[in-house]
């Protein structure tokens, strides 16, 4: 049995809530207090504060759970001590001093899929499913398109502090077929982590087509934290 009952899930770039719908009912049913933050994606101190809002409202420990950017995220407000351990999917962990383009440079130059505007990035229809979604039906495509929070550029450089994963024990999932978060850089970071790691013939939206597998993982580190 698990001995930590709250769950708390932080969504990435063009991304809201409800990309966990599916990990939400199901740890619900089992008896876990589960909230999904829905950050403002305007800074890394703002989602960072929406996080902990969430903390604030839930009694006990809890497991953080971060997919893409909701790692970086994850890694900050990890260090609260009302966290026992941090499951990564697909997902950024940075040292002291590192940034988004600092992990992300070594692996390409950004799509053409990406149009800023007005300070914020967007995804185009097309870029959602080549880079984020290409094994989910084209349903769930036109929905992520659709409710997708676009992040301010800003984001790409803040640098992180301490990382919360050199001090809580950590999960992380590679999505071995994901083109937004390069696999050889989540097999770096997790490596780096000494996490325990699950690798999954997925997407980035892991948690999505792999609902399963993810569950799994985050039951484990509720039961293991």
């Amino acid at each position: 049995m698990s001995k930590i009952k709250n769950i708390v899930l932080v969504h990435g770039f063009w991304s809201d809530g409800s990309s966990y719908s599916e990990i939400i009912s199901t740890l619900s049913a089992e008896g876990y207090e589960v909230i999904a933050v829905q950050n403002p994606l305007t800074s890394l101190a703002d989602d960072v504060a929406a996080t902990k809002r969430v903390l604030d409202r839930l009694e006990g420990q809890s497991i953080l759970v971060g997919h893409s950017w909701g790692g970086m995220v994850i890694t900050e407000i990890g260090n609260d001590q009302r966290v026992s351990g941090l499951v990564y999917i697909a997902a950024l962990a940075p040292d002291a001093g590192e940034s988004m383009i600092d992990l992300m440079s070594k692996y390409g130059s950004p799509s053409p899929h990406f149009q800023e505007q007005d300070g914020f990035i967007w995804i185009s229809k097309e870029g959602v499913q080549k880079i984020l979604a290409d094994d989910l039906s084209a349903e769930q495509i036109a929905l992520i398109y659709a409710t997708q929070t676009a992040p301010s550029a800003s984001l790409l450089e803040v640098k992180a502090d301490t990382p919360a994963w050199k001090n809580k024990p950590s999960w992380y999932i590679i999505a071995n077929n994901d083109r937004a978060v390069p696999p050889d850089l989540q097999r770096k970071l997790s490596k780096r982590m000494r996490a325990t790691t699950v690798v999954l013939e997925s997407s980035h939206c892991a948690m999505i087509s792999h609902t399963k597998e993810v569950l799994s993982v985050i039951r484990e580190a509720a039961a293991n934290s």
